[in-house]
């Protein structure tokens, strides 16, 4: 009689903290140096009432990675009451080094003698890190309230500031409107229903959630938008992880991150390398190979798709941080198909694909533009992150349409917390704010900068992102969900909040006249409810400040005439907080057809010249455009109207000035055209000569030019078919590109030399054709993830069984394990086209056996080759229980001598009659190529 397999199994939680992977290598100092602080207050009392009973403590953590010095920490704490005065300052200064400080303030829930009234208040940190006198050994810093003060004032624009909220007594629960909950993923949704006592089982690949009954028409997926692993500075073992990890020496890869990550209830994990440590080096490689930065980025991306195809209800997205934290910031590009870098190694070549210089963001929204790239701002600071023209998050037009997202919250990168407790946790939310009223239209995430592997286990934030319900969760689904900015961000991975404007979801732009209706749609499916609601107002490209509307979720108000954006916070009975995403409108004046009058002016003729107008209209003026012979170069929101542009992107002679003005309601009037003369005072007005050339038709490919120039070339860029592929600003001018982001066949390439001048010249097209070798799948349902469909298989071979897993997805093949004499087959039939080059056999296998010989083999597995009679023609290889293991092995055979016929590739497990082995098979292929 057979007995039930044998559950001697090591989870694949307990394989993550086992590992602990070669040694970890620096870290990178130029992604980590820098001052942090984190603020920690609990928004309840463990004795809610007044008096003592309300008093908590407020954690203060101080950290600065990879400092070279000591340094001196002045800090304040401030609590403030409802209406925002200050009750209550605290203050100090501390010295830190090698390790950081955490400090307590204990407050004991009065305002001098007296207890505070009931109500919100806000507990709000500001804190600098100085450098320590001397060898920093000698006495604190005047640590008096007076220097502390001073100390911050005089370095406010370096200021680290976090503010949360605390509910003091009982305040009255704000009147929410009816909203049922949205459907959620299908892996949230499977989480959930687990922590409920419920089976937690996922639906069937391909099936699509149908909208919820008397709720909104979309379907909420939550995700993990930050995290790294081994193809950066992540993946590092929970049972050793303590920061950053040296380049590429995590324990654990992007396939890993993805299937922790579902199994943690996430539906999407984005994996963000950071783009220059793809030369193996957190600094500079020199000696690094394109190729292999290129390759291992194109891993990346199929280990994704792989991932995705073998998983259809879970979205891994793979993609970059791009930038430093130094006089930068990170971003993320969520689908990006190309490496883009800003290294080159000894020989010049660029260590990417696409040349992107290192801070220089305008240049970098360009092109995200142009390549319909969508990014995140990643925990910004409002001041010294995202320069453009030395304005910290400085707005463009590119950047407006490229940057969806801003980080409003992140837990601690290197938190090893896997039980969602994880308390160091900082907040953005003033700087996504100034993101706002620049002109960005981003809506809020909320993360975990994963490190350490613990991809979305370390705290309950997620990102919510709504897609129609009924639509696959796919990266394009996902992608046209960010551009549409339907996303909110949460600290409870059971709640939602969407707010709405006149019907219109939150992320939408839209032009109202009268009254405007907000409400907060507010869900939690966990049994808590909204504390205090808060809608904001601001003003895009104000750059301003954000205000606060109202406190109530239903808000009624008639909007003055112009542009605004509106958005929805709400805190909960757990102090949790959940931020919706903002709405745009364009408020008018449904009576107004009067368009503005405008005149056009102009002043210079070389360098930098100036545009300028008058604009005036009968209720106001919203924008003007400068226009030069029929392009916009500029426009200007704020009077008086004018912009200035360097006079070299025009050509030297005469051109014309037209300046068109708008109004709320959308009326247009345009000046009279102003001509000008351009006459720049360079000599120089001849352009380049260049040649283009190309090597090489697969793989690794080179672009080359020949350029000269009576001056000096200062930059030569190449472009495929139309497209610029990247730049090269010395001589020899060349860069390489992975063939495989071309299609098999005819390409163009063009050069164009650039000189300090701005003249320019095209090179001749240059003709050359792309070859590389096609690779065809022979193995149908290669993961099992469709059960037995395509195999044939003894009885239960084929499961999805979760005591013992499956190396990916949830189904494999798990042969014998019965302890007992027993025979399992396992085979699939495939034609090997005569016409391949190669043919190769890969699987991975995993032997978990409860035999303790280490000299006799009782339980086999063969690998054979059989034909379609099922005679054996090969046996590729034997294991048995002399091969067992905690973890999965892939193995790897060449089938070439089988071209042009129809084979069996046929596993045989043979069992003894005592003590269980278990030959577990998953992901089995044949690529013929």
């Amino acid at each position: 009689m057979q007995r039930a397999k044998t559950k001697k199994i090591i989870p694949r939680l307990a394989l993550l903290l086992a590992f602990s992977a070669s040694a970890a290598g620096l870290a990178s100092e130029i992604d980590h140096r820098e001052f942090e602080a984190t603020l920690h207050v609990p928004y309840k009392a463990e004795l809610a009432g007044n008096g003592d009973t309300e008093a908590r403590t407020f954690t203060l953590a101080f950290d600065y990675p990879f400092v070279e010095r000591a340094q001196d920490v002045s800090w304040r704490v401030e609590l403030l009451s409802p209406n925002g005065d200050v009750v209550q300052r605290w203050h100090g200064v501390e010295r830190m080094f090698t390790k950081g400080v955490d400090v307590r303030v204990r407050w004991d829930g009065r305002s001098g003698s007296a207890p505070v009234a009931d109500g919100v208040y806000q507990v709000r940190m500001q804190a600098l890190s100085r450098d320590a006198a001397g060898d920093g050994k000698g006495k604190l810093p005047d640590a008096s309230e007076y220097a502390v003060d001073q100390a911050l004032a005089a370095s406010a624009d370096e200021l680290k500031e976090q503010s949360w909220e605390i509910l003091v007594g009982k305040a009255a629960a704000p009147a929410m409107p009816a909203f049922k909950a949205m459907d959620t993923g299908p892996a949230s949704a499977a989480a959930q229903a687990k922590a409920k006592g419920g089976k937690g089982k996922e639906p069937l690949p391909g099936m699509m959630s149908a909208p919820a009954t008397a709720s909104l028409p979309y379907t909420v997926y939550f995700a993990n938008l930050h995290s790294q692993t081994n193809h950066s500075d992540g993946g590092g073992a929970l049972s050793t992880c303590t920061g950053s990890q040296g380049a590429q020496a995590g324990a654990f890869g992007p396939t890993d991150a993805f299937a922790y990550a579902r199994g943690r209830g996430l539906d999407i994990l984005m994996t963000s390398e950071h783009n220059h440590y793809y030369d193996g080096s957190s600094g500079t490689n020199s000696s690094a190979s394109p190729a292999t930065a290129i390759a291992l980025y194109q891993a990346g991306l199929s280990a994704a798709a792989n991932y995705n195809a073998a998983n259809p209800n879970f979205l891994g997205v793979y993609g970059l941080e791009w930038g430093v934290i130094s006089n930068g910031g990170h971003l993320n590009i969520l689908n990006s198909p190309e490496l883009l870098a800003w290294e080159y190694n000894s020989s010049g070549q660029l260590l990417g694909d696409t040349l992107t210089a290192k801070n220089d963001y305008a240049s970098l929204y360009t092109l995200m533009r142009q390549r319909g790239w969508v990014g995140q701002f990643n925990h910004p600071e409002g001041t010294g992150q995202f320069l453009v023209n030395g304005v910290p998050l400085g707005y463009t037009p590119d950047g407006d349409e490229a940057m969806v997202l801003c980080e409003v919250l992140n837990t601690s990168a290197f938190s090893t917390n896997t039980t969602e407790s994880e308390t160091g946790r900082s907040t953005y939310e003033g700087a996504c704010k100034k993101a706002l009223e620049a002109g960005f239209h981003i809506a809020f995430s909320t993360n975990q900068d994963n490190h350490c592997a613990n991809w979305g286990a370390s705290y309950t934030n997620r990102t919510g992102v709504l897609i129609p319900s009924g639509t696959p969760l796919t990266q394009a689904s996902f992608i046209d969900a960010l551009k549409a900015r339907r996303v909110f961000a949460t600290m409870d991975k059971n709640s939602q909040l969407v707010l709405t404007a006149n019907g219109q979801v939150m992320g939408s732009r839209f032009t109202n006249s009268g009254p405007l209706n907000l409400v907060a749609n507010y869900a939690n499916t966990a049994g808590q409810s909204a504390s205090t609601v808060i809608i904001y107002e601001g003003v895009p490209g104000r750059n301003g400040t954000v205000t606060q509307l109202s406190t109530t979720a239903n808000t009624t108000i008639t909007p003055s005439v112009g542009e605004h954006f509106y958005y929805a916070k709400i805190t909960q009975g757990d102090g949790k907080i959940i931020w919706s995403a903002p709405i745009w409108v364009t408020q008018t004046n449904s009576s107004d057809t009067t368009p503005p009058g405008v005149t056009a002016s102009e002043s210079g003729s070389s360098g930098t010249i100036t545009l300028g107008a008058n604009a005036s209209d009968n209720v106001g003026v919203t924008l003007v455009e400068f226009y030069i012979d029929n392009v916009l170069k500029a426009s200007s929101n704020i009077a008086p109207y004018s912009a200035s542009i360097n006079s070299t992107t025009l050509a030297n002679g005469t051109h014309s000035l037209v300046a068109k003005a708008y109004d709320a309601a959308g009326n247009v009037g345009t000046s009279a055209p102003v001509s000008f003369s351009v006459s720049n005072s360079s000599g120089d007005t001849v352009a380049p000569t260049v040649t283009a050339s190309e090597s090489g038709s697969s793989g690794t490919i080179t672009l080359s030019a020949s350029a000269s120039d009576n001056v000096g070339v200062s930059k030569v860029e190449f472009y495929v078919d139309g497209a610029l592929k990247g730049s090269d600003t010395s001589s020899p001018y060349a860069m390489t590109l992975n063939s495989t982001t071309l299609s098999n066949g005819a390409h163009t390439l063009t050069a164009k030399a650039f000189d300090a001048a701005g003249n320019s010249t095209t090179s001749a097209p240059v003709n050359f054709s792309i070859s590389n070798a096609t690779s065809q799948q022979l193995i149908l349902n290669s993961g099992f993830e469709s059960g037995a469909a395509s195999w044939t298989a003894t009885s239960g071979v084929i499961t999805s069984d979760a005591s013992q897993p499956a190396y990916s997805g949830s189904w494999k093949a798990w042969m014998n394990g019965y302890g007992a004499t027993h025979t399992d087959t396992l085979y699939q039939q495939v034609a090997i086209p005569s016409s391949a080059s190669s043919a190769t056999l890969k699987f991975w296998l995993k032997v978990d056996s409860s035999e303790t010989t280490t000299t006799t083999a009782y339980d086999t597995l063969k690998v054979q080759v059989r034909n379609s009679s099922n005679t054996v023609l090969a046996t590729l290889a034997t294991y048995s229980n002399l091969n067992k293991g905690s973890s999965f092995v892939q193995r790897s055979f060449d089938l070439s001598a089988y071209k042009g016929q129809t084979v069996r590739i046929y596993f045989l497990g043979v069992e003894g009659s005592t003590v269980q082995t278990s030959f577990v098979i998953d992901e089995v292929t044949v690529t013929a190529q």
